[in-house]
């Protein structure tokens, strides 16, 4: 059976990538199926450089086809920040929690019309061709930006992404809800269907 590594040690990630692939004839292997596993400095200057970088510092360092996402969320009010820094918006060695409250800070003052946002995730597939055999894949989705957090499920700024499809934030959605409309799901379920074919 082909295997495919998800580049990623962030176990949220990893439930929501393999419930997304579920029932593709590919063993999903993670960082734990390793004695060592790349962490390599994401220091590109897009979304789709660093998900490329990630991808094949894994295809390299396990030789098995290499899965990588990066994603952010990109606020209107905020002339698209966090962007590409949304893991780490509120500095070095930040929480899920620390990025909320400094996102909710900086849009206190905002009016709900102009609260708009989306988020953004490009995967990035490495195959055994190397660097220049990568295939990108990309998802969106606009939202707006609560003024408290709402739900407890989800990670990162999910209590604070209200999406409109679904009439709530993505931390009140079900996971099979929010995995049909993320930016992440839709991006992986493009990664499925070229998978599949």
């Amino acid at each position: 059976m082909q295997k495919i590594v998800l580049a990623t040690n962030n176990r949220h990630k990893i439930e929501e990538i393999r419930a997304i692939l579920r029932g593709l004839p590919y063993q999903i292997l993670t960082a734990s199926d390793f004695p060592s596993f790349p962490d390599p400095d994401e220091d590109g200057a897009t979304l789709e450089d660093n998900a490329r970088i990630k991808a094949v510092a894994v295809l390299r360092a396990t030789g098995d086809w290499a899965l990588a996402d990066d994603s952010g969320l990109e606020v209107d009010a905020l002339n698209g920040a966090p962007g590409i820094i949304s893991a780490r918006f509120a500095g070095p060695g930040c929480t899920f929690a620390d990025n909320n409250r400094k996102l909710l800070e900086l849009m206190k003052d905002v009016p709900d019309d102009k609260r708009g946002a989306r988020f953004r995730c490009v995967v990035a597939l490495a195959r055994r061709g190397g660097d220049d055999d990568v295939i990108l894949f990309s998802g969106e989705i606009r939202g707006v930006i609560t003024r408290e957090e709402r739900g407890s499920g989800g990670f990162g700024y999910d209590p604070v992404f209200y999406v409109s499809e679904l009439g709530f934030t993505f931390a009140e959605a079900t996971a099979d809800a929010k995995n049909r409309l993320s930016h992440r799901g839709r991006a992986f379920l493009r990664v499925k269907e070229y998978l599949k074919a």
